[in-house]
Order: structure tokens, then sequence, then C-alpha cells
């Protein structure tokens, strides 16, 4: 959550994940049911039921530490159901753009990895340049080096049973979050996440947050009121 609390009144679908904000950031809770009384669904994605659960639309258990594979189904669903923001995927985020072939993944790594220093080369992650030193895009983002489809393959192994073996969360819960939270993929509808501890003091921490982002920036979410 990157906007003013005031600005959550604007939403129309809260994933609360990592965080018992009813409880322990009730002034921004107060603008979450200000939401809600006015239409907006809430989601609380947690080990425990507490507070903010018990004023949820959806309530879903996770393991602890398995965020990053519940929100990965997330990320799969939306491509795959082509619930992404298309106009705003292409003109403001930089999916279209081409990734040099030097870049994979196997085995967990990605291209570069250096097991004796134990650091990334990140010279093999560059981005495919024109003549003029701007970026190669595929607004079509049909090409297989582009961003986008680099993240549908990468993602593309969490679909929902793996989802549920690693998070423990049933699938029918799953699909449930990730339908209604993936609703806002489109020009009059809001999503925003709100997490705090339960995210930030992780030793994924950083990849918690990012896999957020991604699924905010699919879905639009990034610059908007609400979002």
């Amino acid at each position: 959550m990157t906007n003013h609390w005031i600005d959550l009144q604007h939403s129309d679908v809260f994933l609360i994940q990592g965080s018992n904000a009813a409880e322990n950031h009730p002034i921004s809770f107060r603008w979450v049911l200000k939401a809600k009384n006015k239409g907006a669904k809430i989601i609380h994605v947690d080990p425990r039921f507490t507070r903010t659960s018990s004023k949820a639309d959806i309530y879903v258990r996770l393991r602890p530490g398995t965020d990053i594979a519940f929100l990965g189904g997330m990320i799969k669903y939306i491509i795959e159901n082509k619930k992404y923001f298309r106009e705003y995927v292409v003109n403001y985020t930089n999916a279209a753009y081409l990734v040099e072939d030097s870049f994979s993944f196997k085995d967990g790594l990605f291209s570069g990895y250096d097991a004796a220093a134990r650091k990334y080369d990140r010279t093999k992650w560059a981005f495919k340049k024109n003549a003029d030193g701007t970026p190669q895009t595929d607004p079509t983002l049909q090409n297989p080096r582009c961003v986008f489809q680099l993240l549908k393959q990468h993602y593309s192994r969490y679909d929902l049973d793996k989802g549920s073996a690693i998070t423990g969360t049933p699938k029918k819960d799953l699909l449930a979050v990730y339908e209604t939270y993936a609703s806002t993929g489109v020009r009059n509808r809001a999503g925003t996440i709100m997490y705090a501890l339960g995210q930030t003091h992780q030793t994924v921490a950083e990849q918690n947050i990012r896999t957020m982002c991604m699924v905010q920036l699919l879905l639009g979410n990034i610059g908007i009121f609400g979002g």
C-alpha cells in the first residue's frame, strides 16, 4: 500500500495479505469500511482468523511463508484468462520490451549466477536495444523474448494444484480470490493491496512485495485512485 489511507475509499476490491489492518491500523481500516459500505469487496489472506477476517467478504488461510506461490498463481490466472488490463500493460509497463537471449531461468536460478561469489551478473538480463539506444518492443506481446511472454512462462508452473499443495489453501478458495481480485483489471475499477509486517518480516520480503507489484501492474492498479 503506497497511496494515502484516505484514498482507500476509492477502491473496489481490497486484497489484505500479511496484515491485520482492523486491529493494528484502525484508522486505515476506517476508509476500507467506508469503501465496503459503497459495495467494495474485502479479501483477507492470512494464516490466522483475525478482526480483519471477520469483516472480509472472502477469508482464506495459507501456510506462513507461501505468499509468493499464492500470488504467483494469481499472475498465472490473470495472464491465462486474459484478465490483465492490456492497454495499461502495453503503454505503462515494460511488458512489451524484448530481453536479450542471454537471459534464462533454469533449476531455480537465473542466468549469470556465479556460485563462488554467490552473485548474479546482471548484464545477462539486459533489454535488446535499437540503434539509438531505446529498448526494442513488441506491442503485440507475442514475441517469445518480450517481458510479458517470459513472465507468462515463468509463472506457468503455478497452477491451482501446485498452488494448493504449496500454500495449503483449497483450490476453490484460491480461485475465489483470483477471480474477485482480477475483476479490477478494467478501466473503471480499482484494486488495492494492503500488507504489513506479515510480508516485510520474511527472508523473502522483497520478493513478496515485488510479486504484489507485478499483480498490480498487470491489472493497471498503479497510479490510479483507489489503486
